[in-house]
């Protein structure tokens, strides 16, 4: 896929002097998307429930933050080079830009619960409660720049996005040489960083895609350009993701073993996962001209399994969630596959080559 307002300057340098040709782009942007799983995997390790950042915890080693940092910096480089190299090696197909635009959805997750752990959930950290929303409103921004395509026809991807992703990877290396303490002192006055950030996410949202996603979808529908028949078509992508959001916060508040303060990274993972199951299909239908089904069949045992929790029918919800965030995990690979095996065959390319089927 194609990044707009990049502010990476060693994309074009990387893709021309380092990368050979006969490298597929998919497989550029499956590597990035595995470095965030990586870092997303290796704090689970070490901070599993978010505490090793608080005073008084036993703090992560700094060769971890190192590692997280180059780590970040190599799967933002790469999901970048990957447009440039479709380009360079004329390999540019739909399946490419699904690929990388339905991996971002699901990275969302992955780099939002790693920075999570540099702040953690201490007195000087953010609650799991509120970090929860955050995430919500990271996800949303998402989806917002492609229900904006499937409206309008142009992805509009905010320069946020490229600040964000080279802060955080100087932020882990920060991290990693005057440690976690930094942040518990005050920015200016009474000014937490932990307040800091979450001001970022909550201003770059609301102050800069919302606004200029809703503008374009309104603009569309005012000069008759809008894809789709009226408001209301062109808001069903929302419905979704809204009841998504319902269902899972419901889970939250009524949950009778507080749930996510119990197992907040397995709760986060399986909130991200079925979001990305949400968003993945409205990338495809945005990409194949076609209507957004109002419902997404997860949710209907994602009911079942708030349900059975809350009501306490299901006594152990840790076990509950373990099983079901697996179902979800298990269930948007299995799409994931679907798909790319699709188009791959309907274009008669390899996924991860460069070469042709049949050929030999």
């Amino acid at each position: 896929g194609i990044k707009a307002h990049q502010l990476h300057f060693s994309f074009s340098f990387l893709s021309q002097q380092f990368l050979p040709t006969w490298l597929a782009p998919n497989l550029i942007t499956f590597t990035g998307f595995m470095f965030l799983v990586l870092n997303f995997l290796m704090l689970a390790f070490y901070d599993y429930d978010f505490t090793a950042s608080s005073a008084g915890n036993q703090h992560v080693a700094s060769w971890v933050w190192v590692a997280a940092g180059i780590f970040n910096f190599l799967a933002y480089t790469l999901d970048g080079v990957d447009g440039k190299q479709a380009r360079r090696t004329n390999s540019s197909t739909p399946l490419g830009e699904l690929f990388d635009h339905g991996l971002d959805s699901w990275a969302c997750i992955f780099f939002v619960a790693t920075v999570y752990s540099i702040f953690g959930r201490g007195e000087s950290g953010v609650a799991v409660g509120t970090l929860y929303y955050l995430l919500w409103v990271v996800l949303f921004s998402f989806i917002l720049s492609h229900w904006e395509k499937y409206n309008t026809g142009i992805l509009f991807l905010p320069w946020g996005y490229d600040i964000s992703q080279g802060t955080i990877s100087l932020v882990y290396l920060v991290t990693a040489v005057v440690g976690v303490e930094t942040w518990y002192q005050p920015v200016i006055w009474n000014l937490l960083y932990r307040d800091l950030f979450t001001f970022m996410i909550i201003a770059c949202s609301f102050s800069v895609t919302l606004p200029m996603s809703l503008y374009n979808v309104l603009k569309a529908y005012r000069s008759n350009t809008l894809k789709h028949s009226s408001l209301y078509e062109a808001f069903l992508p929302f419905l979704s993701p809204v009841l998504l959001f319902v269902l899972s916060t419901t889970w939250v508040i009524f949950s009778p073993s507080k749930i996510l303060e119990l197992q907040p990274r397995m709760f986060y993972l399986m909130v991200g996962t079925a979001f990305a199951n949400v968003t993945c299909k409205l990338i495809v239908c945005q990409m194949s001209n076609t209507r957004c089904q109002p419902l997404t069949w997860l949710l209907l045992p994602m009911t079942a399994v708030v349900l059975l929790s809350i009501t306490g029918v299901f006594t152990n919800e840790t076990l509950l969630l373990y099983l079901w965030t697996s179902a979800v995990i298990l269930t948007h690979v299995h799409y994931g596959i679907s798909v790319v095996q699709q188009l791959s065959n309907h274009f008669n390319i390899f996924a991860f080559s460069l070469k042709k089927p049949n050929m030999d």
